[in-house]
């Protein structure tokens, strides 16, 4: 049986560990109270390691989402050299904060398609049963 091995870049490793460590820095060394609730959802690192962009989201919700990225862009400096401490690499990189829309964006459309389907079966409560037709029986078969 042939061995399937998985291949990862080296930089899908680095930036899977960057996300692994800022998460870990921002739950136990920042102290910012705006920066609460924050979860890294992904990291996109440049071909040189120069930059990162570390996408988050939040659980204080959409109205607080400035005041979040402005807590990380002001934590952005001690994160860096935290990180640079944690892992080694040739260059460590500078972190970009981007809100991550795509938890949010999945929830609403689940939302729309519940709507859809409640709208669907309230417009057409016998609808269920009418779509599977029953079976027809020959009379000539007794």
């Amino acid at each position: 049986m042939a061995k399937i091995e998985k291949s990862f870049s080296r930089r899908d490793r680095v930036a899977e560990q960057i996300r692994r460590e800022v998460a870990e820095l921002i739950r136990t060394e920042l102290k910012d109270p705006r920066v609460g609730m924050v979860s890294i959802t992904d990291v996109e690192v440049t071909a040189d390691y120069s930059h990162a962009k570390v996408f988050f989201s939040t659980l204080a919700g959409s109205e607080h989402v400035p005041a979040v990225l402005t807590g990380l862009q002001k934590a952005a400096g001690f994160l860096r050299r935290e990180l640079g401490k944690r892992i080694s690499i040739h260059m460590t990189p500078q972190l970009h904060f981007v809100f991550d829309q795509s938890l949010e964006r999945g929830a609403d459309l689940s939302k729309l398609i519940q709507e859809a389907v409640a709208i669907s079966q309230a417009s057409d409560p016998g609808s269920e049963s009418e779509s599977t037709p029953a079976p027809e029986t020959d009379p000539g078969d007794k």
